[in-house]
């Protein structure tokens, strides 16, 4: 029986998966870890301030996990949730496991907290680096309901390896902000044709920036996770160069196409309207000769 991964809420997904009965959260709702700002605003509190953040096995290798609540707040980053993400990563350098895994479900950072938030992703991400420096592979895992935009976005790019379904969505500006600074005819937010074709699973997968696409299935998910744990991608000068010649070619080949159908056309996909209509495994065929890689 599947287990669908949009639909499960952050602790059944870190639970299901991991191996059965090895996940031990840090700092759980009995801890009371709330926010210190949103009481001021009259704003509810969640005890573990919307992220769950723990250590577990997978396939018996001993891994850190951290799963955002997009059921609070859109798993919008403040303070504390910003913090037990950084611990988690200093704890990692610490203590070496296999891999640190990121369930991701977050608009960004939570408005109510605008400063406290900026740093506190900022402080993630600084610290996600040092992990990734200290030979530590950093996996993102992308398909819940919110999406992982803004910071949270910047934080899924500096991942060893992004694994995505097709209902996952991943950018930088979500679609309500695209349409709310320029205007619907630059990004019609509720043309979710749309909207999926651009930050979606499969458009991620065909431009390179997601390593694997998987079904919206806990179990399929932990299986690209168990395949991740061995990939590692050095912090090198060099590596970063490479980088950003190859975004650079990528901006100068597709920066004038106004839509990810062209981009896919220009890509080589024979029949590229069809591709939202693909399952997975047929998605993949059509899709892996023309996919870019970095």
């Amino acid at each position: 029986m599947k287990h669908s991964f949009y639909e499960a809420n952050a602790r059944q997904r870190i639970v299901g998966l991991l191996d059965p009965h090895s996940f031990t959260e840090l700092l759980p709702p009995s801890e009371r870890a709330t926010s210190p700002h949103l009481p001021l605003l009259d704003s509810p509190v969640a005890f573990d301030d919307g992220v769950v953040v723990g250590v577990g096995t997978l396939e018996g290798h001993v891994v850190f996990a951290a799963a955002q609540e997009g059921g609070f707040m859109g798993g919008a980053v403040g303070e504390v949730h910003g913090a037990k993400l950084t611990g988690l990563f200093e704890r990692a350098i610490a203590q070496r496991p296999a891999a640190v895994l990121l369930l991701l479900e977050s608009g960004g950072v939570r408005l109510h907290e605008a400063n406290a938030g900026l740093i506190a992703v900022s402080e993630t991400m600084r610290a996600l680096l040092d992990a990734r420096a200290a030979g530590i592979p950093v996996v993102g895992l992308i398909g819940s309901s919110v999406g992982c935009f803004g910071g949270m976005g910047l934080i899924a790019a500096c991942c060893d390896t992004l694994v995505m379904s097709e209902e996952g969505r991943f950018g930088m500006s979500g679609p309500e902000v695209i349409e709310t600074k320029h205007g619907v005819e630059e990004f019609d937010s509720r043309d979710r044709a749309l909207v999926w074709r651009t930050t979606g699973g499969k458009h991620r997968y065909l431009i390179g920036d997601a390593q694997a696409i998987v079904e919206d299935d806990i179990a399929a998910f932990r299986r690209a996770a168990i395949d991740a744990l061995g990939h590692h991608r050095a912090l090198t000068l060099e590596g970063l160069l490479a980088e950003q010649a190859a975004l650079t070619a990528r901006l100068a080949t597709f920066g004038t196409d106004r839509d990810a159908l062209d981009i896919w056309r220009r890509l080589g996909v024979a029949m590229p309207e069809a591709i939202p209509l693909l399952e997975r495994d047929a998605f993949a065929l059509a899709a892996d000769p023309h996919r870019l890689t970095y």
